[in-house]
């Protein structure tokens, strides 16, 4: 079988790099390696999302699903220090390098830990998930993604997916309509869609 970054254990062989970012008006170091997604840089939809994002509780509860070495998770728990943010991955060595770079940048609200899709997270009041999801993982991960999420948010959070037209936003767009009864367009660029649903 074809590895891919979203492999629980990746074998391709460790050449981590380290270089640096501004993200949501903070700098970060971070620290990657061959075998997780977008290497070299935050990838342009993730830094979308990113810019896009705006938390409707200072103090809320975030959840970022497939955490990758930490880009969103870490840039939105620095952006919103008295919030706590939740990071997950099946990757093994994303998160070991999501807990390094979280470290090396001094961001102490967020707790990283593995789980294949939503299916070792507990808490079920999140106010905000985030996801750049998995597209080459297939149409029922995305889509497991986003009914896993509807169960694990609280009564008014908002579910937050960056997609790319070509790799299937518009059928993301009917499939969150369908579980929440809305979906909102908050941002688009270079094909990338930022979609947002609000649990009602």
């Amino acid at each position: 079988m074809t590895e891919h970054y979203y492999s629980r254990k990746p074998s391709t062989v460790s050449n981590p790099e380290k270089w640096q970012s501004e993200l949501k008006g903070n700098s970060f170091h971070f620290k990657t390696d061959s075998g997780v997604f977008s290497k070299k840089e935050v990838d342009f939809g993730s830094r979308l999302l990113i810019d896009t994002f705006e938390l409707n509780k200072a103090d809320g509860i975030v959840l970022d699903v497939g955490c990758g070495y930490g880009p969103i998770g870490l840039s939105i728990a620095k952006a919103y220090p008295e919030a706590m943010v939740h990071m997950v991955d099946v990757n093994e060595r994303a998160l070991m390098l999501a807990e390094e770079n979280a470290s090396e940048n001094k961001v102490d609200n967020v707790k990283i830990y593995e789980s294949d899709r939503l299916t070792e997270v507990e808490e079920k009041g999140f106010d905000a998930i985030l996801t750049n999801p998995p597209i080459r993982a297939g149409k029922k991960v995305v889509h497991d993604f986003f009914e896993q999420s509807l169960q694990h948010l609280t009564e008014g959070g908002e579910l937050w997916v960056v997609i790319q037209k070509k790799q299937g936003a518009p059928s993301a767009g009917e499939k969150m309509n369908a579980l929440f009864g809305n979906v909102e367009i908050e941002a688009k660029s270079k094909g990338y869609f930022i979609l947002k649903s609000v649990k009602c």
